[in-house]
C-alpha cells in the first residue's frame, strides 16, 4: 500500500514539476517537452495573473490549427527566427465543415486563434496556405481575440484576410489592443482587418496583388483603431494600384504616421466602399497620413477629399503610450515585461 502510494505521489509530484517550468519546449523531433504546439499550450497553468510561461518551439514546419484559449493568458510564444519556425495551416472560408452543408466562413478558417490575454509572439511565421481564387475566398492567418496582444519579429504570410484583429470590448469597455513590432505581414485584398486598436510599428506591409491594404471596422465614438508608424509600404512586381484602405464598417479609423508609401498607393489613397443600401461612409470613417513619403507618398489636394492630413501636434496623439491608455487600466502597459 505504501509502495502504491508513493508512485502516485511520484507520478503528481513529476505532472507538478511540468506544469511549473518557466519553459516547455516543442520540438518535432521528440528532444523537447511536446511535439505539438497545442499540447504545450494545453499544458500551461490556467487563469495565469502573473507568471508568465514561455513556449520555446524549435525549428520546424508544424502543420496544426493553434488555438490558445481565454484561460491560457500570460504566454510568451517563441521560435527560433522567422525563417526557422514556421506554424503552418490550410483552411479557408469556402471549405464545409466536415459532415455539414455550412461553409467554415472567415472566421474558421484561422492557422492560428488567440483567445487569451498578454499573449506574446516572437521570432516565428504563421501561414495559411490555402492559396486565393473564388473557390478558396478568405483564409486568415492571424486571429486576434484578446487583449494586450504583442508580435515581435514575426512574418505572418496570406493572400485575403491574412490578419483578422477580431477582438472588441474587453473587460474595462475599451477596445483589445495589439501591437506589432519589425513583423513582415502580406496579403492581397483586405489583409489587415476588423475592430481592434492596433499599432503597427517598424513594419513591412507587402502588397500581393491590386486591392486594398486594410479594412477596419473600428466601432462608433472610439479614438483609435489601425495605427501605422514608420512602415513601409511594398508591393509584387506589377502591382501599381492599392488603396490604403476602405471602411469594413462605417466608423472605421486609420492613420498612417511617417511611412514609406510604395508606387502601388494610388493618389486618392483611400476607398469609401460604397455599396448599394450600405450607408454612406464618407463623413463617418476617419483615414489620415502625416509625414507619409516615397512615391506613394500624394499632397491633400490629389488624396480624396474626405480624408485628412495631420498636424504634428495631431500627429502626436498617436504615441504608443496614448493608445494603449484606457481608463480602468490598473498600469500602463509594456510588451516587454510579457516575456
Amino acid at each position: 500500500m505504501k509502495r502504491t502510494i508513493a508512485i502516485i505521489c511520484a507520478l503528481q509530484l513529476g505532472l507538478c514539476g511540468l506544469w511549473a517550468k518557466d519553459t516547455l519546449t516543442v520540438a518535432l523531433d521528440g528532444s523537447g517537452d511536446f511535439t505539438s504546439i497545442n499540447e504545450a499550450i494545453a499544458a500551461c497553468p490556467d487563469y495565469e495573473h502573473e507568471h508568465i510561461t514561455t513556449i520555446h518551439i524549435k525549428a520546424g514546419v508544424y502543420r496544426e490549427e493553434v488555438v490558445i484559449p481565454a484561460n491560457k493568458q500570460r504566454l510568451h510564444i517563441k521560435g527560433d527566427g522567422p525563417e526557422n519556425t514556421l506554424i503552418v495551416y490550410g483552411k479557408y472560408a469556402e471549405q464545409y465543415w466536415p459532415g455539414t452543408e455550412h461553409k467554415i466562413g472567415t472566421s474558421g478558417s484561422a492557422t492560428l486563434y488567440v483567445h487569451a490575454d498578454y499573449v506574446t509572439f516572437e521570432d516565428l511565421s504563421i501561414s495559411n496556405d490555402a492559396g486565393e481564387g473564388k473557390e478558396i475566398g478568405q483564409a486568415v492567418a492571424v486571429f486576434t481575440n484578446g487583449d494586450f496582444i504583442f508580435f515581435h519579429r514575426c512574418c505572418l504570410l496570406g493572400n485575403q484576410d491574412t490578419l483578422y484583429t477580431f477582438g472588441r470590448y474587453n473587460q474595462n469597455g475599451g477596445l483589445m489592443r495589439a501591437f506589432f513590432l519589425d513583423c513582415y505581414i502580406e496579403g492581397t485584398t483586405d489583409f489587415i482587418f476588423g475592430p481592434s486598436t492596433v499599432l503597427f510599428r517598424h513594419c513591412v506591409i507587402h502588397q500581393k496583388k491590386n486591392s486594398y491594404v486594410t479594412a477596419a471596422s473600428t466601432p462608433e465614438g472610439e479614438p483609435y483603431g489601425y495605427v501605422f508608424e514608420n512602415c513601409r509600404l511594398t508591393a509584387d512586381e506589377g502591382v501599381t494600384k492599392s488603396y490604403l484602405g476602405r471602411p469594413w464598417r462605417s466608423w472605421a479609423k486609420t492613420v498612417f504616421v511617417n511611412c514609406y508609401l510604395g508606387a502601388h498607393i494610388l493618389p486618392e489613397g483611400w476607398h469609401d466602399w460604397e455599396k448599394p443600401g450600405k450607408p454612406n461612409t464618407k463623413e463617418r470613417c476617419y483615414y489620415a497620413e502625416y509625414g507619409s513619403y516615397g512615391p506613394g507618398a500624394a499632397s491633400a489636394e490629389q488624396r480624396v477629399p474626405w480624408s485628412h492630413q495631420l498636424t504634428a501636434e495631431q500627429a502626436a496623439d498617436y504615441s504608443f503610450e496614448r493608445i494603449f491608455s484606457q481608463t480602468g487600466d490598473p498600469h500602463p502597459w509594456n510588451p516587454f515585461d510579457n516575456r
